[in-house]
């Protein structure tokens, strides 16, 4: 078992399934409070740093653990919204520059096997360093390549990694052992074939299944949505469509929409529980009079099956719908993470 160390660690999705590839991670550091009370609840011992990394003290208080504990792995999944499509894409946003701490860190302590995640603009953005402007892509080979690190990056879709969800990610898997190359595409899991076996709910239902529950709706976005064939758009509805004072909604044809049953669900986003948001309505039945069941956002528990997550995911009691929908939303899947291990170099194939 090799000890590492998780920077941005979030509640800790991704390492879901880690100790099944041999990685156990041993420290952790997230800014914010709540989710490092989630992240310990969930692994109570690792040993959680809850600071902001760019605070001298925290960033080495954390090296001190790195090597206290003896790791050798580091995955680190900066905070994205300062790059990402669904934000500002703000090339001064604050929150692109938590690159060159990861980097600074990795400088010190240098592991042997690295990842790091984030949205696919990452391999165009740049950063100011030194008052120039440079790529963050750029930044990261000339940093660490020096120091004999073997680079290999992608843009990766966790659907081809036993997740049934679409979601784009630029992945770097560093390593100083050896290339660490890419897992090989795994068929898709339709949305079907994980939530399909899960009865039907209507606005502000509930069940005996933990997690499995439906949100309370508008009756106007239920109207909408009762009427809205599966993988469609309420836009498109000839009669029933989203409106404000009988004049159709403007709108992205991504909202008050279902998603489809025969593919991997799209991107859930930290705003899961709208339905005039994207994509998040249930796929629906056909009810045999022209409306559809399922009128509603889905459930937690759905969520947690589109982004690879067991059905007996320990969720702290406190959690509040809305924040678990949040931390889901901004989720590294599990089993995507759990893959790219697969193929990490041990050495052993170098001698």
């Amino acid at each position: 078992m090799i000890n590492g160390i998780s920077l941005f660690s979030n509640v800790g999705i991704d390492e879901t399934y880690f100790k099944d590839y041999g990685i156990k991670i041993a420290v952790a550091n997230e800014i914010q409070p709540k989710r490092c009370d989630f992240y310990k609840h969930l692994y109570p011992d690792v040993d959680m740093v809850c600071g902001d990394i760019t605070n001298k003290d925290i960033f080495n208080n954390l090296i001190d653990k790195y090597k206290k504990y003896n790791c050798n792995f580091l995955i680190a999944t900066p905070p994205c919204q300062g790059m990402s499509i669904a934000g500002k894409m703000d090339v001064n946003d604050i929150r692109n520059r938590l690159i060159i701490d990861t980097i600074n860190f990795i400088k010190i302590v240098k592991p042997d096997n690295i990842i790091i995640e984030n949205v696919p603009q990452i391999l165009k953005f740049t950063i100011v360093i030194d008052n120039s402007r440079v790529k963050i892509l750029d930044y990261i080979h000339s940093e660490l390549e020096p120091l004999g690190y073997h680079i290999n990056y992608d843009i990766l879709n966790a659907a081809d990694y036993d997740t049934p969800q679409y979601r784009k990610r630029a992945i770097f898997l560093i390593s100083k052992i050896g290339q660490w190359k890419f897992p090989a595409k795994k068929q898709h899991i339709t949305v079907r074939d994980v939530i399909g076996n899960l009865p039907s709910l209507e606005s502000g239902e509930t069940s005996n299944i933990p997690y499995h529950n439906a949100k309370t709706h508008k009756c106007e976005h239920i109207l909408w949505m009762t009427h809205t064939p599966t993988g469609k758009t309420a836009l498109d509805n000839e009669t029933h469509y989203p409106q404000i004072n009988g004049r159709k909604i403007k709108a992205y044809s991504t909202t008050y929409k279902r998603i489809d049953w025969d593919r991997p669900a799209p991107t859930i986003t930290m705003c899961n529980g709208g339905i005039s948001s994207q994509n998040n309505v249930h796929p629906g039945k056909p009810l045999g009079n022209g409306t559809y069941s399922d009128a509603r956002v889905l459930t937690i528990l759905e969520l947690m099956r589109l982004t690879g997550l067991p059905d007996n995911w320990n969720i702290p009691l406190w959690a509040s719908d809305n924040f678990i929908r949040q931390v889901i939303g901004e989720a590294f899947p599990p089993l995507f993470a759990a893959n790219l291990l697969t193929t990490m170099p041990t050495g052993e194939q170098y001698e």
